[in-house]
């Protein structure tokens, strides 16, 4: 008969065996899911003082059409707390407080060079005082329970190595009654666009990230990861897995990219 405490144990040391036989995706590759966090990390340390730019070279603007959008839907109000996960360089954070008087900003992002560069343009903007930066892991947030009103991530989940358990821990902060938004990059609905979407994203953008921030892999593997995310119903079916109410997504130019929302009542 087996003790307790050697049961424990065992059970221990399956459950550590099977984590470190999990696998994961990094763009098109297959590699231990123990690695993906420091993969991610050193692609946006990479390009972290690049990546504004870049984003207005890649979507020729559009991406501000689309943060636009999503800030439309949220309707921010005055004295709201948001977190903002993957935050990087302030970019949601920014647009949410021009809206929301007397509201405060947590931006989180696993990368330091991100949040550095976020921090020098809320410096220069002026609002440093409304916004807090944290180093942190989407998957294990350091917030208590119910902690605020509205979460967000903007084209990051892709990059998390499990975009569920980030689902899971967004519902956790959230308030009774708060609010998650999701963007993020999607499948075009029509087979005749989408190959020529492909054709642009893997032939263009690795050589723009090159030219413009002196990195192809970097902006190759941000390409594929978005080959490699879910397609819209499924993603919506992984918010109302993690407890979302409400759940439904508009998409945006396309489906190129699409916003989710769900609510936690």
């Amino acid at each position: 008969m087996v003790s307790n405490d050697s049961l424990k144990i065992k059970l221990e040391k399956y459950f550590m065996e099977d984590k470190a036989d999990n696998t994961t995706h990094f763009g098109f590759k297959t590699i231990p899911e123990a690695e993906k966090a420091d993969r991610v990390r050193d692609v946006f340390g990479s390009v972290a003082s690049k990546y504004d730019i870049m984003n207005d070279v890649m979507s020729v603007g559009i991406h501000r059409v689309w943060k636009d959008a999503m800030m439309d839907w949220l309707a921010p109000r005055s004295g709201q707390l948001l977190l903002d996960v993957a935050g990087g360089t302030g970019d949601i954070a920014f647009r949410f407080l021009k809206r929301a008087s007397n509201a405060r900003v947590t931006v989180l992002d696993l990368t330091a060079e991100m949040l550095e560069a976020g921090r020098k343009r809320a410096d220069a903007a002026r609002i440093s005082n409304q916004l807090e930066w944290v180093v942190g892991d989407a998957m294990a947030l350091p917030f208590g329970d119910s902690s605020f009103d509205v979460y967000t991530i903007s084209f990051g989940i892709r990059n998390v190595t499990r975009p569920q358990e980030a689902l899971n821990e967004a519902f956790r902060v959230l308030r009774p009654g708060g609010r998650l938004l999701v963007l993020e990059f999607s499948k075009i609905p029509n087979d005749m666009l989408q190959w020529v979407y492909d054709r642009y994203s893997f032939n263009v953008i690795p050589l723009m990230g090159k030219l413009v921030a002196n990195d192809l892999n970097s902006y190759q593997y941000l390409v594929e990861s978005i080959r490699k995310f879910p397609d819209q119903e499924s993603f919506l079916g992984m918010l109302r897995k993690a407890g979302f109410s409400n759940a439904k997504y508009r998409n945006l130019t396309l489906g190129v990219a699409c916003l989710h929302s769900g609510w936690k009542i």
